[in-house]
């Protein structure tokens, strides 16, 4: 989905639909990461890049 709008999850973008980075830069709606990395069987990566997953501080 495009970032100026909300994932398929949210009625309305907005706080409730916040954006989160990797450490490997690559941006997604808080709740399409979640439910990625929730759908991953062994590793947590980042679907784009494949990396080892882990939220930017």
């Amino acid at each position: 989905m495009a970032f100026d709008g909300c994932c398929p999850d949210c009625k309305l973008p907005g706080d409730d639909c916040p954006l989160v980075w990797g450490e490997c830069s690559h941006c997604f709606h808080i709740h399409c990461i979640v439910k990625w990395l929730n759908s991953q069987q062994v590793n947590q990566l980042c679907p784009m890049c494949r990396q080892e997953w882990k939220f930017k501080e």
